[in-house]
């Protein structure tokens, strides 16, 4: 798979009203007819997002629908595979699953679980759900994850992306599956450490280049400190979590305002153009401020 110019994803917002998934079918096809390849929901605490993009996106646009990320731990992967090839198969195979840890505070804190040794935890998860999501007979035993089963239904075969930041992660995701998804990483990041790490574990796996998904706040504006100071506060969680944490101290950012996209038109454009120079595969945008003015440049990027 070779990726010769960076694509362009739209980035859903939670709907708000009372008829949440008629918003969201409202926001896909607007993002496919706005020449988006792609549109991505985070799984939170809203919307099941398998369930919505299923719901939504069913005879709609032939765009791309992702997750990112839906959590590993509540979920068999078994579970998880069978309910995305579900999903796959109403929306007649354009869905991507993107799947992360999620962090230790929401593991642990809310819903109970253990998060001890995580690495372990994905490789043995990713052991079962990719073979699984492609309808194959399972026998495994790990030490955190058993299986023995085969899925028979439909939608087999989707890719999957693993939200990887760390090195041992991302060489996960380059030897094993089709790319990564990221939130809060910064160009010198992207191009110094996530790329090399997961494009070298492809390669020595035999596999085909990864995709990397890349999304960052996104606001095209005359006023950029007042964005940056709004981005500080709209995601301040982020630069508290020890894995954006560490993406952010890496990029030299103290906060998550400095990897935020925010200038003038010129400057908003530089700055998308200088991830794809550092491999981005696919740059989703998160519009979070000067809706009007962002959103037309973004949709005059995915028109190209």
């Amino acid at each position: 798979m070779e990726f010769c110019s960076m694509r362009y994803g739209y980035f859903l917002t939670e709907p708000r009203g009372s008829d949440p998934i008629g918003e969201l079918r409202d926001q896909i096809t607007q993002a496919a007819e706005s020449g988006f390849t792609s549109a991505w929901l985070s799984h939170i605490f809203g919307l099941d997002a398998l369930t919505a993009l299923a719901a939504a996106g069913a005879g709609g646009p032939a765009i791309e629908l992702g997750t990112a990320v839906v959590a590993t731990y509540p979920r068999h992967p078994a579970a998880l595979a069978q309910q995305a090839m579900t999903a796959n198969a109403a929306l007649g195979g354009r869905l991507t699953l993107g799947i992360g840890l999620s962090h230790r505070i929401v593991i642990e804190n809310m819903y109970g679980y253990g998060f001890d040794r995580p690495l372990r935890h994905m490789r043995e998860y990713l052991d079962v759900l990719i073979p699984a999501g492609r309808g194959e007979q399972v026998k495994y035993a790990g030490e955190t994850v058993k299986a023995d089963l085969r899925l028979t239904g439909p939608g087999g075969g989707f890719p999957v992306l693993v939200a990887a930041l760390g090195p041992r992660m991302l060489g996960l995701a380059g030897a094993v599956a089709d790319g990564t998804v990221l939130w809060m990483t910064g160009p010198k990041t992207v191009a110094e450490h996530v790329v090399p790490t997961i494009r070298a574990a492809a390669a020595e796996a035999g596999r085909e280049p990864p995709r990397v998904v890349c999304a960052l706040p996104v606001c095209v504006t005359d006023d950029p400190a007042a964005a940056v100071a709004r981005a500080n506060e709209v995601f301040s969680v982020y630069g508290q979590l020890p894995s954006y944490r560490a993406m952010l101290d890496r990029e030299g950012a103290a906060n998550p305002g400095d990897v935020a996209i925010v200038g003038d038109e010129e400057t908003v454009l530089a700055r998308i153009a200088e991830l794809e120079q550092a491999g981005v595969t696919d740059f989703v945008g998160s519009v979070f401020s000067g809706r009007e003015r962002t959103q037309a440049l973004l949709n005059g990027l995915a028109k190209g």
